[in-house]
């Protein structure tokens, strides 16, 4: 029996990066399906309202799987731990499964192809939840050292935007018969043992060399996971999710989450259409042949590719260290609210970095609009491992942290859809014609202003959210010293 809280020390960076590597996996999966599904109608034939359907009805299973695994990995007791286990087989099942899902031919017919894809999308989600649950649980749980956690997050989502570096370019590999791929249908396919290669090779990574803190053990026999006790085990499961719901902090986080993310969600698309049809006037050829210099191969000459690409390395290298050392410095609250700030200058910036006069001014927001992102997923995460302790002191054990992940990143899977949604209607509502080559100046400017107003106002809302954010680290070191003397009682 131990009553350690769990690693108390800082982390080498050897456990840093074999955590890290497991975030490539968790970004880059549903990185490559986003691009894979714009294929599914325009290479396999798929009725764009079947191929909608597709794309939804896996997030409402996702939204049932999720908390039962983060329920199974809080109460597994294993020789190799409760998370590891899972992490290692869910990495290279949810491989495996990602390739058969886009092992189709169009010449089935639309029928078999749309049961085929619903089927083995169900699949590769469960394998995917069996992965990426306790993956998450891991990482809050790896160290109790209030900046330790931002470092971690920091180093992960640093290597995760490695994803968002990559998969631009899927679209012209894939879609561009005189690259690799004769057809779009062998592009995918061919790809997409790619892609699960090697993200079976970086799953793996954090259940071989990452250490699982001790369990705190308050002495109290539990009962395991059995068939014959699944029905307590729902009771658990339900009893459970109305403690998480009821966490005040973790309740803000998920706010200001839904707000900067999905404002973001909303329109990040909006960047192509503004590319494309405002700089460059409508002419894709023009818009995926912007580097014209020589030495730069046709594929890497798109500007809407390189705008993405560009964004995802500052993200990594310039906003994510900046962040990391401003919660640091401030406190994680502080950062939150100076990185959200900085991102809405950056969008109202946008108004004259797309220039049709020049171009290269599209990059100039960047550097501000990357603290949105950049500094939301390194301090939110960890400040849920921070909520996960404050669980702890008022409820008991076992911890909650797989629990507490899969219901933050259920709501931003189900955030995610909704934004895409609304985001259609945006389109819809400035008249948006996706079968004219020219759009109206009235079309253009109202889109070009729901670019910016949209994610600033949410980003705006956001921050109001937090001011009520409660968990210092001040806060963190009573709660911290709290826990330790609750433990001397067991």
């Amino acid at each position: 029996m131990t009553k350690t809280i769990s690693n108390t020390g800082k982390l080498s960076w050897g456990q840093k990066l074999a955590y890290s590597s497991g975030s490539l996996t968790n970004n880059l999966l549903p990185a490559a399906l986003g691009v894979f599904m714009f294929f599914l109608v325009t290479g396999f034939g798929m009725d764009p309202f079947l191929a909608g359907l597709l794309g939804g009805i896996p997030r409402f299973f996702d939204a049932l799987t999720d908390p039962i695994m983060g329920y199974i990995t809080d109460n597994s007791r294993t020789g190799w731990g409760r998370r590891r286990p899972y992490i290692f087989v869910g990495a290279i099942v949810t491989g495996i499964l990602f390739i058969l899902l886009w092992q189709m031919s169009p010449e089935n017919g639309q029928t078999f192809n749309f049961w085929y894809f619903l089927v083995m999308s169900l699949l590769y989600i469960t394998g995917n939840t069996i992965f990426s649950t306790p993956f998450i649980g891991l990482g809050y749980e790896m160290s109790d050292d209030y900046n330790e956690r931002t470092r971690l997050m920091g180093i992960t989502n640093t290597i995760g935007q490695i994803a968002w570096m990559i998969v631009p370019w899927f679209w012209a590999l894939i879609s561009n018969p005189d690259y690799i791929f004769a057809t779009q249908v062998e592009g995918v396919r061919k790809l997409s043992i790619v892609v699960a290669a090697l993200c079976i090779i970086t799953g793996i990574m954090p259940a071989i060399f990452c250490k699982e803190p001790p369990l705190p053990d308050d002495g109290k026999e539990r009962p395991g996971i059995t068939m014959a006790g699944m029905w307590s085990v729902v009771k658990d499961v339900f009893k459970n999710l109305g403690e998480v719901f009821t966490n005040r902090p973790f309740l803000r986080l998920c706010v200001a989450t839904f707000l900067v993310y999905n404002g973001f969600q909303m329109v990040a698309s909006f960047a192509n259409y503004i590319i494309v049809y405002y700089m460059f006037n409508g002419d894709y050829s023009l818009a995926n042949n912007w580097l014209t210099w020589e030495w730069v191969p046709t594929l890497f000459r798109s500007a809407s590719a390189w705008f993405a690409t560009v964004q995802a390395i500052i993200t990594a290298f310039m906003v994510i260290p900046v962040v990391t050392w401003m919660a640091g410095k401030w406190g994680k609250k502080q950062a939150f609210v100076i990185s959200t700030v900085i991102s809405i200058v950056g969008y109202v910036m946008k108004w004259w970095g797309f220039s049709p006069e020049n171009p290269w001014l599209m990059f100039l927001p960047l550097p501000l609009m990357s603290f949105g992102m950049g500094g939301l997923f390194t301090l939110m995460m960890s400040m849920t491992a921070d909520v996960c302790d404050l669980d702890e002191l008022k409820n008991g054990l076992p911890r909650k942290e797989s629990q507490f992940g899969a219901v933050y990143w259920w709501m931003v899977k189900m955030g995610q859809s909704l934004a895409l949604v609304l985001g259609g209607a945006i389109l819809k509502w400035v008249a948006f014609d996706q079968n004219a080559a020219i759009q109206t100046p009235e079309t253009l400017t109202q889109l070009r202003l729901a670019d910016i107003i949209v994610p600033a106002g949410s980003a705006f809302i956001a921050i109001f959210v937090m001011l009520g954010y409660n968990l210092t680290e001040g806060k963190m070191k009573e709660i911290k010293a709290q826990l330790e003397e609750k433990r001397k009682q067991y």
